[in-house]
């Protein structure tokens, strides 16, 4: 499951339910009807529309080049091929407006951008991270790299309603972040959820980058680019450990709210709101 955290430090996942089980970690829901008809059509129309040229094709896959990480290999923005394993048809890219489109973004501690994970280039460098005991303590997931990946297939797998993503900062891969609808999540039996509801669980993983206002900075960066591509989600949400003290503060200067403090399967939690109608006095 996702972790039941998201802050500056590393955290455990929102979902509320056993950070080693991922069968678990989204609502047994069916979309709507007109939804789904809507998605077959618009599949149709991709198979009838007209192909890049390879050459056009190989153009724009560099233009979308995000940076060489630390493992060596490109970070780039491809679209990925999501599935719906429930109706074996396929989705949107994604159930939040294209998260690998959503572009860079200027803040106070450099450019950042979100790239959703790819396994074959992101595995060990989230796992290493992983296996931080700062990180171990909240997320959960230390242990060989079977252990991330077991966490990360079933986000790429799904049908899209969370995106696992790496975040550059100047290009370099220094952060791992989750993006979720909050309101299809387990976290919503929880709280009065809205449609649309956008989460955020969040880990820093360089020790360099803890404690000194970076997380603070990406977090309302993330905030505004989550509220900037989805016009229909009127509130970002994420539900930190109350004991991680710097997470909440984190948020809360942010421009997040303290919304209230939520009992989950394993934890108490300060869930913490950030409202587009508030947006332009925080």
């Amino acid at each position: 499951m996702p972790p039941t955290d998201a802050s500056t430090n590393p955290q455990p996942s929102a979902t509320g339910t056993d950070t080693r089980n991922t069968s678990e970690d989204t609502l047994d829901l069916r979309l709507p009807d007109e939804l789904l008809a809507l998605i077959a059509g618009e599949a149709d129309d991709e198979d009838t529309a007209p192909q890049p040229s390879p050459a056009r094709a190989d153009t724009d896959a560099h233009d979308r080049t995000a940076d060489t990480g630390a493992t060596g290999q490109q970070h780039t923005a491809v679209r990925p091929r999501l599935t719906d394993p429930a109706h074996g048809i396929p989705p949107l890219e994604d159930l939040l407006d294209g998260v690998s489109g959503w572009g860079p973004a200027s803040t106070p501690v450099g450019v950042f951008q979100l790239v959703p994970v790819r396994i074959e280039r992101d595995l060990t460098l989230i796992s290493s991270w992983m296996n931080d005991p700062a990180v171990a303590a909240f997320w959960e997931l230390d242990g060989d790299e079977s252990v991330t990946a077991d966490h990360l297939r079933p986000q790429l797998e799904g049908d899209g309603r969370s995106v696992p993503c790496v975040g550059l900062l100047d290009g370099t891969p220094m952060s791992y972040w989750e993006i979720y609808r909050a309101d299809l999540d387990p976290l919503a039996r929880h709280y009065p959820a809205r449609p649309h509801d956008t989460g955020i669980h969040l880990l820093i993983g360089g020790v360099a980058d803890r404690g000194r206002g970076v997380g603070t900075s990406l977090l309302r960066a993330v905030a505004d680019l989550v509220l900037d591509r989805r016009p229909a989600c009127t509130r970002v949400v994420a539900e930190p450990d109350l004991r991680n003290t710097p997470s909440v503060s984190a948020f809360l200067s942010a421009g997040f709210r303290l919304g209230a403090e939520v009992e989950l399967p394993d934890k108490r939690a300060a869930l913490m709101v950030r409202d587009r109608a508030l947006r332009a006095h925080l």
